[in-house]
């Protein structure tokens, strides 16, 4: 079974299924800057607008691990073309809605179809081509779920400012059209996955996995616009989410046919790597997010500039991916990782040193090798992960690997605007009780700031309103500067487990077959 090859050259293989997935990670991002248009389009508040984005990432989270047993019931290639045809159908449904509840139910469907390229396309890959060539794979995999994400605010802004919100979902359309032409012509099912036998299915088990992971997902999105326990609804979701995980955790270790095989985390490289890829999708996706907000909200930049200003993170990004492919041949995949991840500490904690008078190349180049440590990191964590796995392994394990890597991301970037709000709050209540008159700095400030208003009675407001605005300015930065050191630490955290990765047959990560 181990000795597969498939009767097509493999990178014709890894330009189909890449071209699906990169259209579906795309989607995940691209359509945020559209979403003050869609509100105003389809007459809904930012608030109702933002059900766009979590009906999409429910759906997703919920189909993702369960996508190997999807793909063992009804044929790998036949689900593939299934999933992209109802994703590209779902596309064109969303940018033809008329109301927000049928954008809301064509993004659920949207999600459903899309939750299963990314692990397809990673199992594919890591099939069609040898051991000693995986590491190339997985740059090219790396492509496009750490490029796409990037593009996508950046995309989906010029779409929106020069077209209509709407070309974010219709560019879908002959992206998903070629991905499906080329997967018919190239994709095949290889013998271990024709010779499986159909399972009956287990709805115990994907009721229980759609229950937990819709309820975190929401949780996430939601907890501080509903400021967490404070809310009966984060509540009721968190009791309804525990007790579906605990149901959920029973179900498929007792049961004889599971829709999602929990027993591949007894694999140590695959328990270390599924762990460390969680806890870079928080430090990847908690940049993301950070960046544009920092740059909008507490410098003035406008959202183009702010896109443009994030967008050379994809340089090293693309960098890394070409270069980290060739290392991979040569050295041990587990020095790479940690040359990464103390780069990417490194470059995080340089965020953590900006100020209020940066400009815009202060913020590119950390961005710059912000991207490239991700490369360094993503491609061997990612072989390494998979490498003592057995290939009829890979589609429950490489579903699990993604879904733990988007509930990084939504940990991630509910944890940095959550602690944004709070330690905006605990600084300010620090600053604000150094303005008194008892302080010469003080003193100093607003006799400066009441010259412009002359001898005007209402100066010293004027001059008082324009110091405390400048305080709030100066919290928030600060607020960014804890959140970017914290992402740091946690990569530093990351550092001592990268050697309990087993060894394996030759160099890199990808030989341990």
């Amino acid at each position: 079974m181990e000795s597969w090859k498939p009767t097509v050259n493999p990178w014709l293989i890894a330009i189909a299924v890449m071209s699906a997935t990169f259209m579906e990670v795309l989607d995940t991002t691209i359509v945020n800057v559209a979403l003050p248009h869609i509100a105003g389009s389809l007459s809904a508040s930012i608030e109702e607008a933002t059900w766009v984005l979590t009906s999409y990432l429910v759906a997703n989270a919920i189909v993702l691990p369960a996508t190997g047993w999807l793909s063992r019931t009804f044929g790998r290639k036949r689900f593939l073309i299934t999933c992209i045809i109802i994703f590209t159908a779902a596309s064109a449904i969303c940018g033809a809605a008329t109301s927000l509840p049928m954008l809301i139910i064509a993004r659920v469907i949207q999600g459903a179809g899309g939750g299963a390229l990314q692990p397809i396309s990673q199992a594919v890959l890591l099939e069609s081509f040898p051991p000693k060539k995986r590491g190339v794979a997985m740059a090219a995999f790396g492509m496009g779920v750490v490029v796409a994400p990037i593009i996508g605010p950046t995309l989906g802004g010029w779409l929106t400012d020069n077209y209509t919100w709407r070309w974010s979902f219709y560019l879908n359309l002959p992206i998903g059209v070629m991905a499906i032409m080329m997967i018919m012509a190239f994709i095949e099912d290889p013998p271990y996955a024709r010779a499986q036998k159909r399972t009956k299915i287990d709805y115990w088990g994907f009721a229980l996995l759609a229950v937990w992971v819709a309820s975190l997902q929401i949780i996430l999105d939601k907890g501080q616009q509903e400021d967490w326990l404070a809310s009966h609804f984060i509540r009721w979701l968190g009791v309804i989410g525990i007790s579906g995980l605990v149901a959920f955790l029973w179900r498929e270790l007792s049961t004889a046919h599971p829709i999602v095989d929990l027993r591949v985390w007894k694999n140590r490289n695959f328990a270390m790597g599924t762990g460390m890829m969680t806890i870079l999708g928080i430090v990847l996706y908690g940049c993301t997010a950070l960046l544009p907000l920092f740059l909008q909200t507490v410098l003035g930049y406008p959202a183009l500039q702010s896109g443009l200003t994030v967008s050379p993170r994809g340089f090293g990004s693309i960098f890394g991916m070409l270069l980290v492919g060739k290392l991979l041949g040569f050295m041990d995949g587990r020095k790479l990782i940690v040359i990464g991840f103390c780069i990417l500490a490194y470059s995080t904690n340089l965020f953590g040193a900006l100020n209020l008078d940066v400009a815009s190349s202060n913020v590119m180049w950390p961005n710059i090798f912000n991207g490239f440590a991700t490369a360094l990191i993503f491609v061997p964590l990612t072989t390494l992960t998979m490498g003592t796995l057995a290939n009829d392994q890979m589609g429950n394990a490489t579903g699990i690997f993604n879904l733990m890597r988007n509930l990084g991301g939504g940990i991630g970037i509910a944890m940095v605007t959550t602690l944004l709000a709070r330690r905006a709050q605990v600084h300010q209540a620090i600053m604000v009780g150094h303005l008194t008159p008892y302080n010469p700095a003080y003193q100093s400030a607003i006799t400066a700031l009441s010259k412009p208003f002359g001898s005007s009675p209402d100066a010293f407001q004027h001059a008082s309103g324009l110091l405390y605005m400048s305080l709030l300015r100066q919290a928030d930065l600060w607020a960014y500067v804890d959140n970017f050191r914290l992402l740091a630490l946690l990569c530093v955290c990351c550092l001592p487990f990268v050697m309990l990765f087993k060894r394996t047959k030759g160099r890199g990560a990808a030989m341990a077959h």
